[in-house]
């Protein structure tokens, strides 16, 4: 006799890791940088998209020294291209502005 549960199942909320400076913080406020399956490397606005992923406060510093240490080509197991880190940078001046 099987008997399904009526409460619903509650996913774990996990900390995420910045590359830049190693602190945990919720996903919802850090940039996520994937690595798609086809070798893309590109920021993920939607926090979703299918690839292996890296995150990094929306902090200039943060970008800064994940640049400097190249974490996110560490992380990611590519290289990661310069245009990248200049989107993440004007990113993080629209989350310090607003």
């Amino acid at each position: 006799m099987d008997r399904q549960s009526s409460q619903p199942v509650l996913k774990k909320q996990r900390p995420r890791t910045c590359v830049g400076c190693g602190e945990e913080s919720p996903k919802r406020i850090l940039l996520r940088v994937i690595r798609t399956p086809e070798g893309e490397v590109r920021y993920d606005p939607t926090g979703k998209a299918n690839g292996r992923g890296a995150y990094v406060c929306a902090r200039r510093s943060c970008v800064e020294a994940a640049k400097k240490k190249k974490s996110f080509s560490r992380a990611l197991k590519t290289e990661v291209p310069e245009i990248l880190y200049t989107e993440l940078l004007e990113k993080c001046g629209e989350e310090e502005a607003g």
